[in-house]
Protein backbone atom coordinates (compact mmCIF):
# COMPACT_ATOMS: atom_id res chain seq x y z
CA UNK A 1 0.00 0.00 0.00
CA UNK A 2 2.86 2.61 1.03
CA UNK A 3 4.65 1.77 -2.24
CA UNK A 4 1.50 2.25 -4.52
CA UNK A 5 0.45 5.32 -2.41
CA UNK A 6 4.18 7.22 -3.33
CA UNK A 7 3.85 6.12 -6.72
CA UNK A 8 0.25 7.97 -7.18
CA UNK A 9 1.64 10.91 -5.06
CA UNK A 10 4.75 10.80 -7.99
CA UNK A 11 2.08 10.56 -10.54
CA UNK A 12 0.45 13.46 -9.16
CA UNK A 13 3.14 15.68 -8.68
CA UNK A 14 4.37 15.24 -12.24
CA UNK A 15 1.02 15.78 -13.95
CA UNK A 16 0.51 18.77 -12.21
CA UNK A 17 4.11 19.81 -13.16
CA UNK A 18 3.39 19.11 -16.70
CA UNK A 19 -0.11 20.85 -16.92
CA UNK A 20 2.12 24.09 -15.36
CA UNK A 21 4.60 23.80 -17.97
CA UNK A 22 1.57 23.97 -20.76
CA UNK A 23 0.15 26.94 -18.78
CA UNK A 24 3.57 28.53 -19.15
CA UNK A 25 4.08 27.53 -23.09
CA UNK A 26 0.53 28.80 -23.64
CA UNK A 27 1.22 32.29 -21.78
CA UNK A 28 4.58 32.68 -23.46
CA UNK A 29 3.18 31.46 -26.93
CA UNK A 30 0.08 34.45 -26.37
CA UNK A 31 2.71 36.76 -25.60
CA UNK A 32 4.97 36.01 -28.69
CA UNK A 33 1.93 36.29 -30.90
CA UNK A 34 1.02 39.59 -29.66
CA UNK A 35 4.56 40.79 -30.25
CA UNK A 36 4.37 39.32 -33.80
CA UNK A 37 0.72 41.32 -34.67
CA UNK A 38 2.74 44.32 -32.96
CA UNK A 39 3.73 46.69 -36.50
CA UNK A 40 5.47 49.13 -34.60
CA UNK A 41 9.96 48.06 -35.17
CA UNK A 42 11.68 47.78 -32.43
CA UNK A 43 14.46 50.51 -33.43
CA UNK A 44 12.09 53.69 -33.56
CA UNK A 45 14.88 56.14 -34.26
CA UNK A 46 17.08 58.73 -31.71
CA UNK A 47 16.51 62.03 -29.96
CA UNK A 48 19.00 65.27 -29.33
CA UNK A 49 18.45 66.85 -25.98
CA UNK A 50 19.29 69.77 -23.61
CA UNK A 51 18.68 71.08 -20.40
CA UNK A 52 17.68 74.39 -19.50
CA UNK A 53 17.58 74.04 -15.77
CA UNK A 54 21.71 73.90 -15.63
CA UNK A 55 21.96 76.57 -18.39
CA UNK A 56 19.28 78.74 -16.50
CA UNK A 57 21.69 78.12 -13.12
CA UNK A 58 24.65 79.44 -14.97
CA UNK A 59 23.31 82.16 -16.32
CA UNK A 60 21.77 83.76 -12.76
CA UNK A 61 23.61 82.57 -10.35
CA UNK A 62 27.49 81.06 -9.85
CA UNK A 63 26.91 77.76 -10.57
CA UNK A 64 25.42 75.45 -13.41
CA UNK A 65 26.17 73.30 -16.06
CA UNK A 66 25.56 72.73 -19.97
CA UNK A 67 24.10 69.66 -20.54
CA UNK A 68 23.24 67.25 -23.78
CA UNK A 69 21.64 64.16 -24.38
CA UNK A 70 21.63 61.42 -27.02
CA UNK A 71 18.60 59.35 -26.13
CA UNK A 72 17.97 55.82 -28.01
CA UNK A 73 13.70 54.76 -28.52
CA UNK A 74 13.44 51.02 -28.43
CA UNK A 75 9.65 50.19 -29.38
CA UNK A 76 8.95 53.11 -27.62
CA UNK A 77 9.43 51.75 -24.36
CA UNK A 78 13.08 51.64 -23.68
CA UNK A 79 14.75 54.35 -24.04
CA UNK A 80 19.05 53.86 -23.04
CA UNK A 81 20.62 57.44 -22.75
CA UNK A 82 23.95 59.14 -22.53
CA UNK A 83 23.85 62.52 -20.75
CA UNK A 84 27.11 64.42 -21.44
CA UNK A 85 28.06 68.03 -19.93
CA UNK A 86 30.05 71.16 -18.59
CA UNK A 87 29.87 72.09 -15.04
CA UNK A 88 31.05 74.97 -13.63
CA UNK A 89 31.28 77.10 -10.30
CA UNK A 90 32.62 80.33 -9.27
CA UNK A 91 31.76 81.13 -5.58
CA UNK A 92 33.07 84.26 -3.87
CA UNK A 93 33.19 85.42 -0.64
CA UNK A 94 30.60 83.20 0.75
CA UNK A 95 29.11 85.77 3.67
CA UNK A 96 29.44 83.07 6.24
CA UNK A 97 32.60 81.15 5.63
CA UNK A 98 34.33 83.58 3.63
CA UNK A 99 35.42 81.13 1.10
CA UNK A 100 36.19 81.22 -2.60
CA UNK A 101 35.55 78.10 -4.81
CA UNK A 102 36.16 77.42 -8.08
CA UNK A 103 35.56 74.54 -10.25
CA UNK A 104 35.10 73.58 -13.64
CA UNK A 105 34.79 70.17 -15.29
CA UNK A 106 32.77 67.73 -17.90
CA UNK A 107 30.63 64.60 -16.14
CA UNK A 108 28.47 62.22 -18.05
CA UNK A 109 25.90 59.78 -16.85
CA UNK A 110 24.50 56.70 -18.78
CA UNK A 111 21.07 54.95 -18.30
CA UNK A 112 17.57 53.65 -19.53
CA UNK A 113 14.26 55.41 -19.08
CA UNK A 114 11.02 53.14 -19.22
CA UNK A 115 7.99 54.05 -20.51
CA UNK A 116 5.17 53.28 -18.08
CA UNK A 117 2.28 54.46 -20.38
CA UNK A 118 -0.11 52.00 -21.12
CA UNK A 119 -0.70 53.99 -24.98
CA UNK A 120 3.04 53.88 -25.72
CA UNK A 121 2.89 54.87 -29.04
CA UNK A 122 1.70 58.26 -29.19
CA UNK A 123 4.60 60.02 -28.71
CA UNK A 124 4.00 61.12 -24.99
CA UNK A 125 5.62 59.15 -22.21
CA UNK A 126 5.65 59.14 -18.34
CA UNK A 127 9.06 57.32 -17.61
CA UNK A 128 10.59 56.23 -14.77
CA UNK A 129 14.84 55.72 -14.99
CA UNK A 130 17.96 55.24 -13.41
CA UNK A 131 21.39 56.32 -14.01
CA UNK A 132 25.29 56.00 -13.14
CA UNK A 133 27.25 59.14 -12.78
CA UNK A 134 30.68 59.95 -12.76
CA UNK A 135 33.38 63.07 -13.18
CA UNK A 136 36.81 64.06 -12.28
CA UNK A 137 37.13 67.56 -11.27
CA UNK A 138 39.64 70.00 -10.07
CA UNK A 139 38.88 72.64 -6.81
CA UNK A 140 40.46 75.92 -6.20
CA UNK A 141 39.86 77.22 -2.50
CA UNK A 142 40.78 80.17 -0.85
CA UNK A 143 39.98 81.50 2.51
CA UNK A 144 41.12 84.46 4.62
CA UNK A 145 43.30 84.26 7.84
CA UNK A 146 41.49 83.29 10.85
CA UNK A 147 42.76 83.24 14.15
CA UNK A 148 42.65 79.66 15.07
CA UNK A 149 40.62 78.54 18.25
CA UNK A 150 42.73 76.03 19.83
CA UNK A 151 46.56 77.40 19.06
CA UNK A 152 45.87 81.31 18.51
CA UNK A 153 47.20 81.98 15.26
CA UNK A 154 46.04 82.96 11.98
CA UNK A 155 45.27 79.93 9.60
CA UNK A 156 44.40 80.63 5.83
CA UNK A 157 43.79 78.03 3.24
CA UNK A 158 44.91 78.29 -0.47
CA UNK A 159 44.20 74.85 -2.44
CA UNK A 160 45.12 75.18 -6.09
CA UNK A 161 44.26 72.59 -8.87
CA UNK A 162 43.26 70.30 -5.81
CA UNK A 163 42.39 66.82 -7.81
CA UNK A 164 38.80 65.43 -7.07
CA UNK A 165 36.17 62.65 -8.39
CA UNK A 166 32.67 61.60 -7.54
CA UNK A 167 30.51 58.16 -8.56
CA UNK A 168 26.99 58.72 -8.15
CA UNK A 169 23.48 57.00 -9.07
CA UNK A 170 20.13 58.54 -9.74
CA UNK A 171 17.06 57.39 -9.50
CA UNK A 172 14.00 59.49 -11.41
CA UNK A 173 10.55 60.18 -12.75
CA UNK A 174 9.53 62.52 -15.57
CA UNK A 175 7.15 63.36 -18.08
CA UNK A 176 8.02 63.70 -22.07
CA UNK A 177 5.20 65.61 -24.02
CA UNK A 178 5.10 66.15 -28.37
CA UNK A 179 4.21 69.46 -28.98
CA UNK A 180 4.31 69.34 -32.45
CA UNK A 181 6.22 67.18 -35.00
CA UNK A 182 9.97 66.21 -33.62
CA UNK A 183 9.67 68.75 -31.28
CA UNK A 184 9.26 67.41 -27.36
CA UNK A 185 9.63 69.42 -23.88
CA UNK A 186 9.63 67.63 -20.85
CA UNK A 187 11.00 67.68 -17.10
CA UNK A 188 12.38 64.89 -14.63
CA UNK A 189 12.77 64.62 -10.62
CA UNK A 190 15.67 62.78 -9.68
CA UNK A 191 16.80 61.59 -6.49
CA UNK A 192 20.76 61.41 -6.33
CA UNK A 193 23.01 58.76 -4.29
CA UNK A 194 26.91 59.19 -3.83
CA UNK A 195 28.40 55.86 -4.64
CA UNK A 196 31.95 56.97 -4.41
CA UNK A 197 34.03 59.97 -3.95
CA UNK A 198 37.37 61.84 -3.05
CA UNK A 199 37.33 65.36 -1.22
CA UNK A 200 41.01 64.90 -0.37
CA UNK A 201 41.68 67.39 2.90
CA UNK A 202 39.22 70.08 2.54
CA UNK A 203 36.47 67.68 3.54
CA UNK A 204 32.82 68.36 1.57
CA UNK A 205 33.12 69.95 -2.16
CA UNK A 206 30.73 72.38 -2.55
CA UNK A 207 29.69 72.17 -5.92
CA UNK A 208 30.32 68.68 -8.08
CA UNK A 209 29.64 68.90 -11.75
CA UNK A 210 26.75 67.30 -12.97
CA UNK A 211 25.78 66.32 -9.39
CA UNK A 212 24.96 69.91 -8.07
CA UNK A 213 25.32 71.43 -4.77
CA UNK A 214 25.88 68.93 -1.88
CA UNK A 215 24.71 70.51 0.86
CA UNK A 216 21.02 71.26 -0.54
CA UNK A 217 19.48 67.62 -0.63
CA UNK A 218 19.89 65.19 -2.77
CA UNK A 219 17.12 66.05 -5.65
CA UNK A 220 17.75 67.33 -8.03
CA UNK A 221 15.69 68.34 -11.36
CA UNK A 222 15.96 69.11 -15.59
CA UNK A 223 13.65 70.57 -17.83
CA UNK A 224 14.40 69.13 -21.62
CA UNK A 225 13.52 70.32 -25.27
CA UNK A 226 14.44 67.39 -27.36
CA UNK A 227 14.25 66.17 -31.01
CA UNK A 228 13.06 63.20 -32.59
CA UNK A 229 15.39 62.08 -35.15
Amino acid sequence: MTYQRNISRYISRIAISLLLLMGQQTVFAQGFLKLERDSVPLFRGFAVSADLVGAAQMMLGDYGQYEGALRLNLHDQYFPIVEVGYGKASHENDAVTHITYRTKAPYFRVGVDVNIMKKKHTGNRIFAGVRYAYTNYKVDISEPATQDPVWQWDAATDVKGLRLYQHWAEVLFGIDAKVAGPLHLGWSVRYRMRMSHNDNQIGQAWYVPGYGLQDTGNLGATFNVSIDI
